[in-house]
């Protein structure tokens, strides 16, 4: 890269970005990881059908896709980071407020996954270490490619992770699939569709969002269709064959816990060769932890001017400490707090910034209508945007809500899908406060109000 610190201080040009393949195999290696398959024997034992499943995870994924594909043209047509985003729907002291949380979900992540790999890489090598300092270890061992920026972490996907990836998968789903049985599809339904929806649902847009998605898009090309199928791609690898995969074997196997089927996977995947399984487990998880701390990394150097290889040791040194921190309670626990935290903070925040987009080339006023450059060197000196933040408030609040995470006065509120109750909440909240502002006030750009007309345009 030509930037140390990977243009965070305007947008990426377009002789630095990435073709599409590249970016498919990064964002392949960013939704494919191992507790993929593990959740599918999870989904066997809480007695979701083959049917439900396959209904879920595909009602999930095209919900994801149309999330995903507009955070992805955001990034790659600003070419502005997340936290430069931020800042201008949100003001200076709000993307503070949004940097946070970002950086304590993917500190969160980061050590999850150095734990499952710590926890797998126990049960392939039998490695006599406290489970505390083994997690620890791999967590200081992960932030190696961060080091060299985007460059690292991109080269890293594109040329080892994600083919390996692609070739287990691939082998795994369909040995799977030819030996399956076919009393698969008679499997009682233990729960009706709308629980196994928000049950699948939680875990498919929790582990396979991001949030933050325009960091990394921004070194995408700006066309629908390049930031389209290596989504695609991505999630029906990631989310949809490998947890079937995982069902079906606990299916044939009548397996369902994570300790025996990592080693039953490491058998059936790899002969035994436990040699593979480790150098597969190993890149899957380096891969993805690549990108929590990339995330992590790029929201902090705006907070705070160090440099890059400052920032990464300081937050692989957090990223170490949880790991170790999360080891207590086991990977399989602190997974389903996370991704339910995860599915509703940060897309949420990203959904307002996708209403102002909306709102801005519908009536050709609001932050993305007129020149970025003149709006990023006025930022700093607007601390909060009050309709931006209050979205951001009501969005959250009933996502956590409705995901019976807090219980409302001893009753629990879960219902629906938290995620998208969330994503809507935000955005029926921001679009009409934002429209009043627009009406009552001046922008300090163009200084031009909103007219009667541009009122009309909007509700038709």
């Amino acid at each position: 890269m030509a930037s140390e610190n990977d243009y965070l201080d305007g947008p990426v040009p377009l002789e630095a970005r990435r073709s599409s393949l590249t970016m498919a195999l990064l964002w392949i290696t960013m939704v494919t990881v191992f507790p993929g398959v593990l959740i599918g024997f999870e989904w066997f034992k809480q007695g979701y059908s083959l049917r439900q499943v396959i209904i879920s995870t595909v009602f999930s994924g095209l919900l994801l896709l149309a999330y995903s594909i507009p955070a992805g043209l955001l990034g790659a047509h600003t070419g502005l980071s997340y936290t430069m985003l931020s800042r201008l729907v949100f003001g200076s002291g709000g993307a503070k407020l949004v940097a946070l949380n970002l950086v304590l979900i993917f500190i969160a992540f980061y050590g999850l996954a150095a734990l499952f790999l710590a926890e797998g890489l126990a049960g392939l090598i039998s490695l006599k270490l406290p489970m505390m300092w083994l997690s620890a270890i791999c967590a200081v061992l992960m932030a190696a490619n961060n080091f060299f920026g985007f460059k690292g972490v991109a080269n890293f996907a594109r040329f080892v992770a994600a083919p390996l990836l692609i070739l287990w998968v691939g082998y795994t789903f369909f040995k799977t699939l030819g030996s399956c049985p076919v009393s698969i599809w008679q499997v009682g339904e233990k729960c009706s569709l709308e629980a196994a929806l928000t049950g699948i649902s939680g875990f498919v847009i929790g582990f396979a969002v991001w949030g933050n998605e325009c960091d990394y898009w921004r070194f995408g090309k700006s066309k629908i269709s390049t930031c389209a199928w290596p989504l695609i791609i991505s999630l029906l690898i990631g989310q949809f064959i490998f947890p079937i995969t995982g069902y079906m074997v606990a299916f044939s196997t009548g397996i369902t816990e994570y300790g025996a089927a990592t080693a039953f996977m490491n058998d059936y995947s790899f002969g035994g060769f436990t040699a593979l399984a480790v150098l597969v487990l190993t890149v899957s998880y380096f891969a993805v932890n690549d990108s929590n701390l990339f995330g992590s990394v790029q929201a902090c150097i705006q907070l705070k001017k160090l440099s890059l290889r400052v920032w990464v040791a300081i937050l692989a040194g957090l990223g170490t400490v949880t790991a170790a921190v999360l080891s207590i309670s086991g990977a399989a626990r602190s997974l389903e707090a996370i991704v339910s935290l995860n599915c509703v903070i940060l897309p949420t925040a990203t959904v307002v910034m996708l209403c102002e987009w909306w709102l801005s080339s519908r009536i050709g006023k609001g932050v993305f209508a007129v020149n970025l450059d003149a709006q990023m060197k006025s930022a700093s000196t607007k601390v909060y945007h009050p309709a931006a933040l209050t979205a951001l408030t009501c969005g959250i609040a009933v996502g956590v809500l409705t995901s019976g995470a807090l219980p409302l006065f001893g009753f629990s509120l879960k219902f629906g899908i938290p995620s998208l109750q969330a994503w809507l909440a935000a955005a029926f909240v921001y679009l009409p406060l934002r429209i009043l502002e627009l009406r009552s006030y001046t922008l300090s750009q163009s200084g031009a109000e909103l007219s009667e007309q541009d009122l009309v345009r909007i509700e038709s």
